[in-house]
């Protein structure tokens, strides 16, 4: 007789809840007339991550001691919960942004085909933060590879779902290639951990490694550093990173903002949870690597920045460098670290989905790539996108106008509380750097001379069509971005009481 474990639905109410609402929007490019799918697929997916934002704040506050449900292969605590909810946030913020700037929706696009595969779009949108949602809460390897498959085919299909350009199908195909090598590596280095472990679960993992004195075991480390580099892949951190440029400037733009947000979000927070809970007594080791792989992103992210025309192609190298901040905090390997990790990603978040919002605006008013001189004018022509715009690249620059100066201050005093001072000198020289070319976009804005300005406005063909939703979205993006700097003990307390569930 086969017995079926218990399953603590309550657990997993917001995968289901997005899962659920995919499977509605699906069955909508089928069964609901043409005319009408954009709306109806639209409302289905706002409800859905509506209904996740709603279960994983319950999740929160009935979390506080945290266990394993589902035969012990997924975490039921406070540090699932509230990377479960960023992750909805960000999804629903991209379905604003979405009704209007779906894929090959320029002003030009042919009116025939502006709604295929809209249904299908946004289905693939809940299934993949269904799968993040599934993913931060991973409790064994198995389960870990089988949510990153899950959320990652979703994404390739995403960013090649726009097949009439030639950019969207070459960044549909680079993520396809070098994201199977990403979850191949992965998947090696969690078949090595479990010849040398004979052990899946995380702290079965932990445990037979502290039992049995397998810490110097060749078979062991060689697959803790394929597991690092896996997630490495999946997070866009340096030396793991050359798809990132490509697949950010070449998928659509929504697409775009939602991976550089909720994919990043997911990959950290999991790698915090899988070091700390099944490799405690290896610490030596990777917190060594991850501030290695911290210095190579700044690095890189940085200085690649630099020389960058397509605004795009700024904000991926951006993104390459803020998962170094990021991992400064993980490379701290102590509670003090955690919190800062958590904390750091509620801001970046917002403005990293913020910046390529407005991207999207401005892309979808020219019908051309947005470059530092298409971008001309904007913030005068645009008054609250341009505004927006420069709280967005001013936080994400570590200036004290959003949480995002909070962030890397708080990750920088784990690395100082660790013994790392000269990691914080290598985070302050990053942030220096990175002022050059955020001001850099600023200034094309606001401080073109006079006859670039009239070239970028007649671009951009007469008045900018009027985007009620995606002004909401870009709005909520900013609260929580600038609200996150006014609010930092609240979100301080969330992310210490989150932390507390790590084994630290």
């Amino acid at each position: 007789m086969i017995h079926a474990p218990h399953v603590d639905w309550f657990a997993l109410s917001t995968v289901l809840a997005l899962l659920g609402a995919s499977g509605v929007a699906l069955l909508g490019a089928v069964l609901v007339p043409r005319p009408a799918q954009r709306a109806f697929a639209a409302t289905v997916a706002a409800l859905g991550f509506t209904g996740g934002i709603v279960a994983s704040v319950w999740l929160y506050v009935a979390s506080a001691s945290g266990h394993r449900v589902v035969a012990n292969a997924f975490y039921r605590d406070r540090w699932t919960a509230l990377a479960q909810a960023i992750v909805c946030a960000v999804g629903l913020a991209t379905t604003l942004l979405s009704v209007e700037h779906m894929p090959g929706w320029s002003r030009d696009a042919d009116r025939s085909r502006r709604d295929d595969h809209v249904a299908e779009f946004f289905a693939l949108l809940l299934a993949s933060a269904a799968g993040m949602a599934f993913f931060v809460g991973a409790a064994n390897l198995m389960t870990l590879f089988l949510s990153l498959e899950w959320l990652s085919i979703a994404l390739y299909v995403m960013c090649a779902i726009d097949y009439d350009r030639e950019g969207s199908l070459e960044a549909g195909l680079k993520y396809l290639v070098v994201g199977s090598f990403g979850s191949a590596t992965l998947l090696f280095g969690s078949a090595l951990v479990y010849g040398a472990t004979g052990s899946i679960g995380f702290p079965e993992i932990a445990h037979a490694v502290s039992a049995r004195g397998l810490s110097h075991d060749v078979l062991l480390v060689l697959g803790l550093a394929l597991v690092i580099a896996g997630l490495a892949f999946k997070s866009s951190a340096a030396p793991f990173h050359m798809w990132t440029p490509d697949v950010y400037q070449g998928a659509p733009t929504p697409v775009t903002a939602f991976m550089s947000s909720a994919t990043k979000v997911a990959a950290l927070v999991l790698a915090l949870r899988v070091l700390a809970t099944a490799f405690p007594q290896e610490a030596r080791l990777w917190t060594w690597a991850f501030a290695g792989i911290a210095v190579a992103s700044l690095t890189i992210g940085n200085l690649a920045a630099l020389v960058q025309r397509d605004v795009k192609r700024i904000l991926a190298y951006s993104s390459i460098s803020h998962a170094g901040f990021v991992l400064i905090g993980l490379s701290a390997g102590t509670a003090l670290g955690g919190r800062a990790l958590m904390y750091y990603l509620i801001p970046y978040a917002a403005m990293a989905f913020g910046s390529f919002a407005v991207v999207a605006a401005r892309e979808r008013e020219l019908g051309v790539p947005v470059t530092l001189d298409t971008i001309a004018g904007f913030g005068w022509e645009r008054p609250f996108l341009g505004v927006a715009m420069w709280f967005f690249l001013f936080g994400l620059a570590g200036l004290p106008l959003t949480g995002g100066f909070v962030g890397k201050f708080y990750v920088l005093a784990a690395a100082y509380d660790h013994g790392w001072a000269w990691l914080v000198i290598v985070g302050v020289l990053a942030t220096l750097v990175s002022l050059y070319y955020y001001l850099g976009i600023v200034r094309a804005m606001y401080m073109r001379p006079s006859d670039e300005l009239r070239v970028g406005a007649a671009v951009a063909g007469g008045s900018p069509p009027r985007e009620a939703l995606l002004h909401v979205s870009v709005g909520l993006a900013l609260a929580v971005a600038v609200g996150s700097l006014f609010a930092v003990e609240p979100l301080v307390d969330l992310a210490r009481h989150a932390a507390s569930s790590l084994p630290f």
